[in-house]
């Protein structure tokens, strides 16, 4: 499997599910995935949420991205699963309280300060699907991005 292929699904492909622990519970989650890179997977998220206090008390997550074939049996899976970590440089939080400002509409106040960005920089991945995976067991593959 190579880096830019999972790179490249999980971008086209950025509607996926976080899950993250909360009192030895699993918490899954729609997320968009801001963009993924050679230097990791980003995600956005307000500090006021859930899933932000979550990561904070356990920041061990996985996240599954999917390609919602028309045809089924072209259903392709992305597991990754490693540690998240936050971003503290305030040029990455400028660039994406810009790319989602229009959530201070929905949200009625401003949200700059709760803007929070944050990544999986390396961990496990692997791919699955349908055709040729499903009687097989998950092959992973530990990524340093």
């Amino acid at each position: 499997m190579k880096k830019q292929e999972i790179i490249r699904f999980a971008n086209d492909n950025p509607v996926c599910y976080l899950a993250t622990i909360e009192n030895n519970r699993p918490h899954v989650r729609a997320m968009l995935m801001w963009y993924a890179d050679e230097t990791g997977f980003y995600f956005e998220t307000l500090s006021l949420k859930e899933m932000s206090k979550q990561i904070h008390m356990n920041p061990n997550v996985e996240v599954c991205f999917y390609n919602q074939p028309e045809d089924l049996l072209d259903a392709k899976e992305l597991r990754v699963s490693g540690v998240m970590e936050f971003i503290e440089d305030p040029a990455i939080i400028e660039k994406a309280y810009k790319n989602r400002e229009y959530i201070e509409d929905l949200a009625g106040q401003p949200i700059k300060r709760y803007m929070e960005v944050l990544r999986i920089a390396h961990g496990d991945a692997h791919f699955w699907n349908l055709k040729t995976d499903v009687l097989k067991e998950h092959q992973l593959e530990h990524l340093e991005f």
